[in-house]
């Protein structure tokens, strides 16, 4: 095992006393060829071009000797770090850190990026990334090739962001961009490159101050206390399948998170859609009626999160969306479940007032793939005043969960 391993952030600057006393001693460097080039190796040192982080690590915990990383930027930030101190390979690492390039990428566009969600992109998940630019309204984009500025522009189609593009930072090649995202597809960027993506509506009250948390929005961090708001929380009406408890299930059964797509077909008052927007996924809801689309994108810029509305008629309109994670269909029939089983999402749910309902759009769930459960829920609505019942309800959630391939 190698008896000492530094693991060097360089940023483009002159290397620190530090850096440069621990590169002085090495017998063995590993970093991209430009690392690689510095006066400061050692010319005697054995030299590795790191691609692979994990075969690297392999080779260096069989050194016999003094051994540095070099790595652009901050190396703990989601860096080789991480790899090398993995159980497997034995290593004990010291770290010269350096500005990471999402610190300097927000350093060169002059904003604060506390409020920033920061992501990894990469071509095998590029659309993960992808759905935290939708859903969030400043998010940083570490790139990589093939998933880079173009590409995010292209699946981010029909949501307006602007972005800020900082190529080749810390290099004399470094540049800054500003632009549309719709204009980004139509240049080559040169790697390595960091995209700050901004835009969507604010929402929400005034922010006074800074926020606590990094990576929320400030002055809006949570909203409301809790989910499956009362209507209340919506204006007082709310449609005959977004009743508290029903939402409530659905919304448990799909489990919206950071990284997905929820279409929300059918979606009425917009209740569904807003709550899975709270859990900071990505939204598209979708309704043929213009009203409802009017209110979904009011009640969103009033809770103070981002979403796309799409008029239209299921499953028409399905067609040209991009790719759901989850998908809760409120009305469409067992029709629009068959387009929505179609585009595989992970999860569906849907409901039924009868029970000839629930067996049509039972058998279009498992024809889909998917397997079903159905739930009869009733809920029974209080006057707590008298202790009287006020209203009652009926109805068969379904649920479908995507069957693994063998």
């Amino acid at each position: 095992m190698a008896d000492r391993v530094t693991v060097i952030g360089w940023d483009g600057s002159p290397l620190t006393d530090a850096a440069r006393s621990a590169l002085g001693a090495a017998t063995l460097v590993a970093g991209a060829a430009h690392h690689l080039a510095l006066p400061e190796v050692p010319p005697r040192a054995e030299r590795i071009r790191l691609g692979s982080v994990a075969l690297a690590a392999r080779r260096i915990a069989q050194h016999r000797g003094t051994a540095v990383v070099l790595a652009d930027g901050d190396p703990g930030f989601f860096g080789v770090v991480r790899t090398l101190r993995a159980p497997e390979y034995g290593l004990e690492v010291e770290v010269v850190p350096a500005v990471s390039s999402v610190a300097a990428a927000f350093a060169r566009a002059g904003m604060p990026w506390d409020d920033a969600r920061i992501v990894v992109a990469h071509s095998r998940d590029l659309r993960r990334a992808v759905n935290v630019c939708r859903a969030h309204t400043k998010v940083a984009v570490l790139t990589s090739p093939g998933a880079g500025p173009a590409e995010l522009a292209l699946l981010l189609d029909g949501v307006h962001r602007t972005f800020v593009i900082c190529e080749e930072l810390g290099t004399d090649r470094e540049q800054v961009t500003v632009l549309t995202s719709d204009k980004a597809a139509d240049h080559v960027w040169r790697d390595p490159n960091v995209v700050i993506v901004v835009g969507g509506s604010p929402g929400g009250a005034a922010a006074q101050g800074t926020g606590w948390l990094a990576g929320h929005e400030v002055g809006h961090p949570t909203g409301p206390r809790g989910w499956g708001l009362p209507a209340r929380a919506y204006g007082g009406v709310l449609g005959e399948g977004e009743s508290v408890q029903l939402r409530t299930a659905q919304l448990a059964r799909l489990g919206p998170q950071v990284g997905d797509l929820v279409w929300d077909i059918g979606t009425g008052a917009g209740a569904a859609a807003v709550e899975a927007a709270r859990f900071g996924a990505a939204v598209i809801a979708v309704d043929a009626a213009p009203e409802s689309c009017e209110r979904t994108a009011a009640l969103a810029r009033r809770h103070g999160v981002q979403l796309q509305v799409v008029h239209g008629r299921a499953p028409q309109i399905l067609e040209d969306l991009p790719e759901p994670d989850v998908v809760r269909v409120g009305g469409g029939g067992a029709e629009v479940v068959t387009a929505c089983a179609a585009r595989r999402p992970e999860r569906i749910v849907t409901h039924a007032a009868t029970r000839d309902e629930a067996e049509a759009l039972g058998r279009a769930l498992a024809d889909g793939g998917y397997d079903v459960e159905c739930a009869l829920l009733q809920s029974v609505d209080l006057d707590t005043s008298a202790w009287v019942e006020r209203e009652r309800s009926v109805v068969f959630l379904l649920s479908g969960y995507r069957v693994p391939h063998p």
